[in-house]
């Protein structure tokens, strides 16, 4: 800037007002501000505080630090995006055990660089063969809720793990776990946003008395900074890693796995370990605006995100304007209407009774789109409970070769059942939450059924030169928020052009059931009356509610990353 004369930057900054009148001003407004006066509160302008992260070879996006630097390890050591995938998963099962571990089950879709083309994985387990209806029935299961052993399902992740790696892989099982072990064996700084949600589960650990012995050091969650062991994990992932996942299922850790549960009223036997085996599955897609968005089959809801897109298609969202009340309201009954259809076509693949062609059929589309009213909020009832809950881990990775890496890990509740093994360092997941017991659906409870799952990696490809191309893989985790969460991003990066941070960012709403639905608080006074105006009902929910997001998008040389500020996480490249 330009040297000034004082006396002349003096004049400017009165506007021309003689010195002597513009003191008296001062001292008037100084005496003003000493009298408090009330103001209205001031809402929040975004939920921004971080920029994309850009990096010319590989990156990793998780929701955990430490997760996000063991990923980036391996690639850096010569190890591809599948790889790290799982080393950063295993981490995330140390360092953020109220939402995900070996306890739980996985789904992925990986963009293979060298063939050009998406395969995809299903890796969850199945209800164990003593798991009936009327069992459940008789001893009052609380479907979408239900905790402790008779929410226990066969934990498919670990075996998927293995299997991708065996596929798609240049490390072994036991390589990848290294990472894991050594941070359950020798410790690590609990980051904040897990130490308050760690917290708040306190009483509930207290259930199970070796859930507290493991996660309750001294009668108390770690808090933010205080370092944290598991060497019981540590201890059951070394023996996973010299023996192979085979003492997990069917082996010496299945049997006590078994025996725990049968103590405390589970249904998961022995055979029904050795049975398990995770899937490969062909994903599902629809083109949106020059692009394709790809998403996995039932069992889970990635169907609902597709179909929210495809009612979406023919509005001008621009033109409404980015989060206007018109904007918000047509997401917002899309919504509706697609968990409708999840509540009461989807399932366990082999159980549809109605094809994923079907529901995304011209067709099916144009007469659900007829049901959208663009001024009023419906009182469609969509799935409850049971589809509205879910404490998950999203994480992507890609390699200078291309390969991209799109993987979600969960044992559902915080916690999951609450059950853990004694000595075995982690909790059990209670994914058999997720079946109904209402009678003749896809996802009514049955021995050998996968459950209904909330989880759902995303991926975009574009069409360059007659072929798809990767363009970007994504996720949010958060239980029933992730199919509505998966479209609010998308429209905000590939329809008013964030990019992919800034799309992260943005504020979020989260429809719950009926007209409830729950806006973060950037979103403005004038929006949220105008909503009500319309019928929709605001409810207030925390940060955590609204999920948290992972991407990296492909560049022509390079990549870029955003991890959500909702959560711990951390984009990091090379």
């Amino acid at each position: 800037m330009p040297h000034m004369n004082p006396s002349l930057a003096t004049s400017r900054s009165t506007g021309g007002v003689p010195r002597r009148l513009a003191r008296a001003v001062v001292v008037a407004l100084s005496i003003a501000a000493s009298v408090p006066i009330l103001l209205p509160a001031q809402r929040p302008s975004s939920m921004a505080g971080r920029s994309t992260v850009y990096a010319p070879g590989g990156m990793v996006a998780t929701s955990q630090p430490l997760a996000s630097a063991a990923g980036l390890e391996v690639l850096r050591t010569g190890g591809n995006a599948v790889d790290a995938a799982v080393a950063a998963a295993a981490v995330l099962g140390v360092t953020e055990p109220h939402m995900t571990g070996i306890g739980g089950d996985m789904f992925a879709i990986v963009w293979l660089a060298k063939p050009q083309k998406l395969v995809a994985i299903n890796g969850s387990g199945r209800a164990g063969s003593r798991m009936l209806r009327d069992t459940l029935v008789a001893r009052g299961f609380r479907a979408g809720s239900q905790q402790g052993a008779m929410s226990v399902t066969v934990p498919g992740a670990l075996a998927a793990w293995d299997m991708l790696l065996r596929t798609h892989g240049r490390r072994t099982l036991r390589q990848a776990l290294q990472p894991a072990i050594r941070y359950a064996r020798d410790g690590f700084p609990v980051s904040p946003i897990i130490a308050a949600q760690w917290h708040d589960e306190t009483a509930f650990l207290t259930r199970d008395s070796a859930a507290a012995a493991t996660y309750l050091p001294g009668g108390r969650a770690p808090r933010a900074g205080e370092w944290f062991t598991n060497k019981d994990l540590a201890r059951t992932m070394q023996v996973i890693a010299d023996s192979g996942i085979g003492t997990f299922y069917g082996g010496s850790l299945g049997r006590r796995i078994v025996q725990r549960l049968t103590q405390l009223g589970g249904f998961v036997t022995l055979d029904d370990l050795r049975r398990n085996q995770p899937t490969w599955v062909t994903p599902i897609s629809v083109p949106f605006r020059g692009y394709r968005v790809w998403e996995l089959p039932p069992n889970n809801q990635g169907i609902a995100a597709l179909e929210m897109l495809r009612l979406l298609e023919p509005y001008d969202l621009k033109a409404m304007g980015h989060n206007s009340p018109a904007y918000l309201h047509h997401l917002i009954e899309a919504k509706k209407l697609a968990y409708a259809d999840l509540d009461r076509f989807v399932g366990d693949a082999d159980h549809l009774d109605v094809s994923v062609e079907y529901l995304l059929s011209d067709a099916f589309i144009a007469e659900r789109r007829r049901h959208l009213d663009p001024l009023r909020a419906s009182e469609r009832v969509d799935p409850g409970p049971s589809r509205t809950k879910s404490e998950t881990v999203y994480l992507t990775v890609a390699d200078a070769e291309g390969n991209m890496v799109s993987f979600i890990n969960s044992i559902y509740d915080y916690f999951g059942s609450g059950v853990v093994v004694p000595g075995t360092g982690f909790a059990l997941h209670n994914r058999g939450a997720g079946f109904t017991l209402d009678q003749g659906l896809p996802n009514t409870v049955a021995p050998g059924k996968r459950p209904f799952h909330t989880l759902i990696p995303g991926f975009v490809t574009r069409m360059t030169n007659g072929r798809d191309e990767a363009y970007m893989s994504f996720g949010l985790m958060g239980g029933g928020v992730q199919a509505q969460g998966h479209v609010q991003f998308l429209l905000n990066h590939l329809v008013f052009g964030l990019d992919v941070q800034a799309a992260i960012d943005a504020p979020r709403f989260r429809h719950y059931n009926g007209q409830r639905v729950a806006l973060e608080p950037p979103i403005s006074d004038g929006v949220r009356n105008a909503l009500a105006a319309m019928g929709h009902v605001l409810i207030e929910q925390p940060t955590i509610a609204f999920g948290g997001a992972q991407a990296i998008v492909r560049l022509p040389r390079g990549y870029g990353a955003g991890s959500d500020p909702r959560k711990d996480g951390l984009a990091v490249g090379y």
